[in-house]
């Protein structure tokens, strides 16, 4: 295993522990949204193939996935001037942020049937966690703070978000269109291999 990668190895246990208590199917308890903070308070976890910025579009690395679909880990690296559409997730969320820095802008809908934004902008520095929640409102754009530089969150969901039939919004009409968002992995990580710890014993 590279090292530090212990810590999200800890962290998706006790999220399929949870899990496997029904725990997971809404807003998860108290416990979980501290485990997460923890994880992303220290940047010395993430492989290196993982957070690999691309000069044209932001990255979506799938890090880990439950088998039974009930959560997932996704690195999103994003390179300078890069953004979302407005768009919506269906399912609970964390956003963490590792490294750099992300700004968040919510949206609500208008008596128009378009929609607005909802308040200010919000900055996430490292280590801080927003969370997401269908039942009080979910759609949002993103994009990076940073200028010249990569930046790159943690977003744990509460389903396999690179299935789940999603929507883009049009600001003006109000108009939603689907998609499903994939991965851009090429692999993901295993965090059961002991044999790098091992070695070096």
């Amino acid at each position: 295993m590279e090292p530090g990668i212990d810590r999200l190895r800890q962290f998706v246990v006790q999220a399929t522990r949870l899990a496997d208590q029904g725990l997971l199917a809404e807003m998860p308890p108290a416990s979980l949204l501290t485990a997460f903070q923890r994880l992303v308070s220290h940047d010395d976890w993430l492989p290196a193939d993982c957070a690999r910025p691309d000069p044209a579009h932001y990255q979506q690395y799938l890090l880990h996935c439950d088998p039974c679909e009930r959560f997932c880990i996704v690195s999103f690296v994003w390179g300078p001037g890069q953004s979302t559409p407005v768009h919506d997730h269906t399912v609970w969320g964390y956003v963490g942020m590792l490294r750099g820095g992300e700004m968040s802008q919510r949206y609500a809908r208008t008596a128009e049937g378009g929609y607005e934004a909802l308040g200010e902008p919000v900055r996430l520095a490292p280590g801080e966690v927003e969370v997401l929640s269908p039942r009080d409102g979910d759609i949002h754009k993103v994009w990076n703070a940073q200028r010249r530089r990569a930046s790159i969150s943690v977003h744990m969901y509460g389903g396999n978000i690179g299935a789940i039939v999603r929507h883009v919004y049009d600001t003006r009409t109000g108009q939603a269109r689907p998609f499903v968002s994939g991965y851009s992995s090429r692999q993901v990580p295993n965090l059961w291999d002991r044999s790098a710890s091992v070695r070096a014993a």
